[in-house]
């Protein structure tokens, strides 16, 4: 006999049905000690539920759920409550079974790992931040099975890689969701698919899946073949195009390789030859050219002596740690903010279109038609005119849809919508402001599609490898110290170049020191900054509530018609309200940046 263990955790023949939905019909699945699984499944398909029911937060219609005896579980929301909890600490501490002193240490131990802000309330947190102290308030009582619902949402790329570690040195169980297919492929062993509310199994990581999902689908089209045209049509409409969408990446992949080739022939060209853009034939084919800009908030460099010459058709990924000035480069780099040094300057006829999801708003009485078209049923993108409806079925909407009001979607819905907004505005230049957040992945490869036959120039800061591996012609890099580079190819190329650079920086350190400049640092906050950096977390969280608020009286399904004035009023004002906040915010950053490098008095 070989070394059968039986399964810790086990679901059979389980149903659940909510109103009218009948979410799952059988599901069955087995979890083994120490299994690496990855959770996969369109949008709506039951995955988070699922994971209430494994950590005994959902019950059950009917069926069976065995665990074995003394089997801990520890659950990871993707929206978890923190208001009870003065301080992230406290969150960090509550998932400890045993709260005495002996066992704090683990969850020290974790807080310093992953660079908790321990001491900060939950109130004024940053969303990375209270990931990562509800992703400890899991680990910290290592469970036999640790249940992770989108765990990379808002972490920069440093705590993921970290995070990556973490799982596959785990020794219990672990079942992740996510949209992050690069962090599927590293941590996962084992991939169950939620199908229409059926589960299937398959003993392989997400690095398999695609092949997996494609021969099951292929199975179902001859076993339907002689069945009920009607379901023939649904199964199609439900995985439309997976082998279609395969052969079209395949084609993509060929031409994104080309125009990586064309970026490093660009650079090496810009190398080799002192351009004078005003006397070339580059001048018709720059977007943007910096020259030696340098940007330093207080004391602490955001960029230092950054050059680059964008030309039409590039595509360039920005990556690096929360806080390391991404924005604010691509602030610079469009004249949204001046540099302390060099200077920027725009190539003429320049159309932006700018997605920042966190300030993108939609008008919530709208219907999806009147959204992307006020007047008739057309609507102009890229080029030509499309139907309305033809336009929103690209973006995954029924025909159905259409009329109904913008504050009736979920929210990947309004992600959609916001998306096809943006893409059908007309442009040259497109910037992408952490654009794959919170998007499930059906929604993911359709913004891949769109932006891979868009013909302009783009610009995208993400934390999402595979999208850029997929996407850009050249990754520029900024450290958190203030150096910024470019590097062509992917994001996987830009990682293996890496060790190369560490070794040589290595070699030339005391060179490198010598040459640097010497600067004396600020010792302390002035008395304005110290009163700003205690006074606009309130300031900001007042903004918030007000934000809120402005929203729910605009969520009145009758204000517009019976008050047009007050409708747009508090339109406006809530468009007011946002800036401030956003602010606010960027005040409150570049503060906080400096105070961490101030010495101690």
């Amino acid at each position: 006999m070989g070394n059968f263990e039986p399964p810790i955790y086990t679901l059979k023949k389980v149903k659940l049905r909510f109103g009218t939905n009948q979410l799952f019909r059988d599901v069955e699945l087995y979890i083994n000690r120490g299994d690496k699984i990855s959770l996969i499944g369109r949008n709506g398909s039951g995955k988070s539920t699922l994971l209430k029911i494994i950590a005994g937060l959902q019950d059950i219609d009917d069926g069976e759920i065995f665990i074995q005896p003394a089997t801990t579980i520890g659950y990871m929301p993707q929206d978890a409550d923190l208001a009870d909890y003065k301080t992230l600490r406290e969150v960090v501490l509550s998932g400890l079974d045993d709260k005495s002193s002996s066992s704090e240490y683990k969850a020290q131990i974790l807080i310093e790992q992953l660079g908790i802000e321990a001491d900060q309330s939950p109130e004024k947190a940053s969303g990375g931040e209270k990931r990562k102290a509800t992703l400890a308030k899991a680990l910290v009582s290592e469970p036999d099975i640790l249940l992770l619902d989108e765990p990379t949402n808002h972490l920069d790329m440093p705590t993921i890689e970290l995070l990556e570690k973490i799982i596959s040195g785990y020794s219990g169980a672990v079942v992740v969701i996510s949209h992050d297919r690069y962090f599927l492929r590293k941590i996962s062993k084992t991939t169950f698919w939620l199908d229409r509310g059926i589960m299937r199994r398959n003993n392989k990581g997400f690095e398999f899946f695609e092949e997996w999902q494609e021969q099951i689908i292929d199975q179902e089209i001859i076993a339907q073949k002689y069945l009920d045209k009607k379901l023939a049509e649904e199964t199609e409409w439900l995985h439309k195009g997976v082998t279609a969408r395969r052969r079209r990446n395949q084609g993509r992949l060929r031409r994104l390789l080309q125009l990586r080739q064309e970026r490093r022939e660009q650079i090496k060209q810009i190398g080799n030859v002192n351009i004078d853009v005003e006397n070339t034939l580059w001048k018709s084919k720059i977007v943007l050219e910096a020259k030696h800009i340098s940007k330093c908030f207080g004391n602490k460099p955001i960029v230092k002596d950054f050059s680059i010459k964008v030309i039409r058709g590039n595509r360039i990924g920005i990556v690096g740690p929360n806080g390391a000035g991404k924005t604010t480069l691509i602030k610079l780099l469009t004249k949204k903010l001046e540099p302390d040094e060099g200077f920027v300057r725009i190539g003429k006829n320049l159309q932006e279109a700018y997605f920042d999801q966190n300030r993108f708003s939609l008008n919530p009485q709208k219907t999806l038609w009147q959204t992307l078209c006020d007047e008739g049923d057309h609507i102009w993108v890229r080029g030509s005119y499309r139907h309305v409806v033809a336009y929103l079925k690209d973006f995954l909407f029924t025909p159905e849809q259409a009329k109904s009001p913008v504050a009736t979607l979920s929210g990947g819905e309004k992600n959609r919508l916001m998306l096809a907004k943006i893409l059908a505005q007309p442009s040259n230049f497109l910037l992408l402001d952490e654009p794959t957040n919170d998007l499930d992945m059906d929604t993911l490869d359709l913004l891949q599609e769109m932006l891979s036959e868009y013909d302009g120039t783009m610009i995208v800061v993400s934390h999402d490898r595979d999208f850029l591996d997929k996407l850009v012609t050249s990754i520029i890099y900024m450290k958190g110290d203030g150096s910024v580079e470019e590097y062509v190819g992917s994001y996987s190329d830009f990682l293996g170049k890496q060790k190369p650079i560490a070794t040589k920086i290595d070699k030339n350190k005391t060179v490198a020191k010598q040459e640097r400049p010497k600067v004396i640092p600020q010792r302390k906050l002035t008395y304005n900054q110290q009163r700003l950096l205690q006074i606009l977390p309130d300031k900001i969280a007042k903004l918030e509530k007000q934000i809120a608020d402005i929203s729910q009286r605009l969520s009145d399904a009758d204000l517009y018609q019976n008050n047009k004035e007050e409708f747009f009023a508090l339109t406006d004002e809530l468009k007011e309200v946002q800036n401030q906040k956003s602010e606010a915010e960027d005040q409150w950053l570049e503060i906080s940046l400096l105070a961490e490098e101030i010495l101690p008095t």
